[in-house]
């Protein structure tokens, strides 16, 4: 077993962020295929598969959302764990039969999230967490799937099933990658209303400390999503 983890990207300011640090601390080797890139047509060298965030719809009709889609449904047939960041997470429910849909306003910005008891373990015991969100669509949960996360503006904020996790926000995420979000999107904010939209100000209040503690709760679940693979046997040699 290939202890090396596929990384898929989409968009230049969603990067794997504090992942790749994450998973090489597990002793794991990733591998990224940039926004644009081919994909692997194959997971037989990967132990692992991560789909991260996306401007683009998971019911779109693009020929890469169907490639990705047929990837993932590889994955899950292979028991290759998946970990699936908004666009990733809803990509994933799709693969699992579950419905992607358009929530009632927009989700924007730093949400304080509860934990579901059956998931606590999963976040080292916490009971909340504090996540940045970026989207509009969400997902319902997949049949067998447990729900790990809620919040006020949405039920379904995340989902565990066996060995994969789909996380409706981002986790990985930066300090240096929400100043570069917030750059990159500045005609989208101006537009963006609603109960769950924070401005560009809102969301880099307190940013160091808030990314400090994402940083945290994403090593505790990374490092728990890792333990959950299958280990290679080691074998030793008779003397």
């Amino acid at each position: 077993m290939n202890q090396r983890i596929a990384i898929l990207q989409h968009e230049s300011a969603q990067g794997p962020g504090i992942l790749m640090d994450c998973l090489r601390r597990q002793s794991f080797e990733s591998e990224l295929f940039a926004p644009g890139e081919a994909r692997p047509g194959s997971l037989q060298r990967f132990s692992g598969l991560v789909v991260l965030g996306s401007n683009a719809s998971a019911n779109g009709e693009d020929g890469w959302v169907a490639e990705e889609l047929a990837l993932v449904r590889r994955a899950i047939e292979a028991d290759v764990p998946v970990l699936g960041h908004c666009f990733g997470a809803q990509l994933l429910a799709r693969a699992m039969g579950a419905r992607v849909l358009r929530n009632p306003w927009p989700q924007i910005g730093w949400q304080r999230l509860a934990i579901t008891p059956p998931a606590r373990a999963l976040f080292g015991g916490r009971e909340q967490v504090e996540v940045f969100n970026w989207h509009y669509d969400g997902f319902d949960i997949p049949r067998g799937a447990t729900r790990t996360m809620f919040g006020r503006y949405s039920l379904n904020k995340g989902f565990r099933h066996g060995r994969h996790l789909g996380f409706q926000g981002h986790l990985e995420v930066t300090a240096d990658g929400v100043r570069a979000w917030c750059d990159e999107a500045g005609d989208e904010l101006a537009r963006a209303r609603g109960p769950a939209v924070q401005d560009r100000e809102q969301m880099l209040a307190g940013l160091p400390a808030r990314a400090a503690a994402l940083r945290q709760i994403a090593a505790t679940v990374y490092a728990n999503w890792v333990a959950t693979f299958p280990r290679p046997l080691l074998v030793a040699a008779r003397a």
